[in-house]
């Protein structure tokens, strides 16, 4: 006789629970993976800032490969997954990377000094604690997938798998570049359209600001000082010591914050003129340029065109950089004549996520801007 073949309930329900949690996972790293490539350049600023902290400047120049190929790889290893392909070497890389992700952001918890670790980007703001809670959550999962990877089958076969994941490559790389050249597909930043820049630098109504002191770095004899302004050193006249840095130390932290921060339009002596710029009632075209030097000649003849028209129509064109003489310089090369103002680097980050951004504004509202890619659509 031939015996029937049983399948033990209990067998049964360890399946369905190591798909549901595959699944869960793999979903979750894709979406993480897809909200930060609508603004890779968003999670290279925050790679920076932990750079920073750690004292490892020098790192700063490859943040934006290191966010694109993180980003990438979080959609693939997502996919991969899901379908079950390689699965005993993609769960070691994702408990690998969910490792390096609660270091950081446990290391974001007990220092204090990162409020945000980016994992969902700006489109969806977690505090250091809620993604340290997410992490431990997802070190758990992946580790109870880690110890029963042999038990999970893959969905398709081999060459299907292969060739789901090159799509899924190519389309991740693909939204990425397409983004860096035009603008976030989704735009979840403080100056999107419609804002007005002046009201979001704002307080909201009834909300105490953080009291904070500025705070000095300085070196001197190859180790750095710290000190507010009201306790400088006795020898700080002495040629021995060297500007690191400033910035506002919190002594009480408040219950909000406008937000938009530090946006300051100053003229190359250092007038500010944010006031004046912001309440202009003309239509107005603003370029924003973080690195004049970065890739100009993909652009400059679109801008030059630019110019041209802002004359002939007697539109107002000014640039606003935290490179000064750099961007000043380049004009000159190029020979183009419009007003150029500074402001603070971190400003024009947040403003401009493609080098540069052109924005058209009235009375400090956000009519439109165009990236890099798109900067003659702003004369159509």
């Amino acid at each position: 006789m031939k015996k029937s073949l049983v399948i033990h309930p209990k067998t049964t329900n360890m399946r369905l629970l190591l798909n549901a949690i595959r699944i869960f996972v793999g979903v979750l790293f894709i979406f993480s993976g897809l909200i930060k490539a609508n603004d890779p350049l968003g999670l290279s600023y925050k790679m920076q800032e932990f750079f920073e902290i750690w004292h490892m400047d020098f790192l700063n120049p490859y943040t934006l490969a290191f966010s694109i190929l993180m980003i990438a790889f979080e959609i693939i290893a997502g996919f991969a997954v899901i379908i079950g392909w390689q699965f005993r070497l993609f769960s070691w890389l994702l408990f690998l990377l969910i490792i390096f992700f609660t270091f950081l952001t446990g290391y974001a918890v007990l220092s204090g000094k990162i409020k945000e670790c980016g994992c969902f980007g700006d489109c969806i703001k977690l505090t250091a604690e809620q993604s340290f809670a997410k992490d431990i959550i997802l070190f758990v999962l992946i580790g109870f997938l880690l110890i029963k990877r042999d038990q999970i089958k893959a969905f398709f076969a081999p060459l299907v798998s292969i060739v789901l994941l090159v799509l899924i490559t190519i389309g991740s790389f693909a939204m990425q570049w397409y983004v860096l050249e035009h603008l976030p597909l989704f735009d979840c930043l403080p100056y999107k359209k419609g804002v007005d820049i002046e009201e979001k630098m704002q307080i909201p109504a009834g909300a105490i600001p953080d009291s904070t002191v500025i705070n000095f770095v300085y070196q001197k004899d190859g180790k750095e000082m710290e000190f507010d302004a009201e306790h400088f050193p006795e020898d700080f006249n002495d040629s021995a010591y060297t500007f690191v840095k400033r910035y506002d130390k919190i002594v009480r932290k408040g219950n909000a914050e406008p937000a938009i921060k530090d946006f300051v339009i100053m003229t190359s002596s250092g007038i500010d003129t944010t006031v004046a710029i912001l309440s202009d009632p003309r239509e107005m075209l603003v370029l924003f340029v973080r690195k004049p030097s970065e890739g100009a000649s993909e652009w400059i003849t679109s801008f030059q065109e630019i110019v041209s028209y802002s004359k002939t129509n007697s539109r107002p064109l000014i640039a606003i950089t935290p490179a000064y003489e750099e961007l000043t310089t380049l004009f000159s090369d190029q020979k183009i004549d419009i007003p150029i103002f500074k402001s603070d680097l971190v400003a024009v980050k947040t403003a401009a996520r493609s080098n540069p951004t052109l924005y058209k504004i009235q009375q400090g509202v956000i009519i439109n801007k165009w990236g890099k890619a798109d900067l003659e659509q702003a004369i159509r």
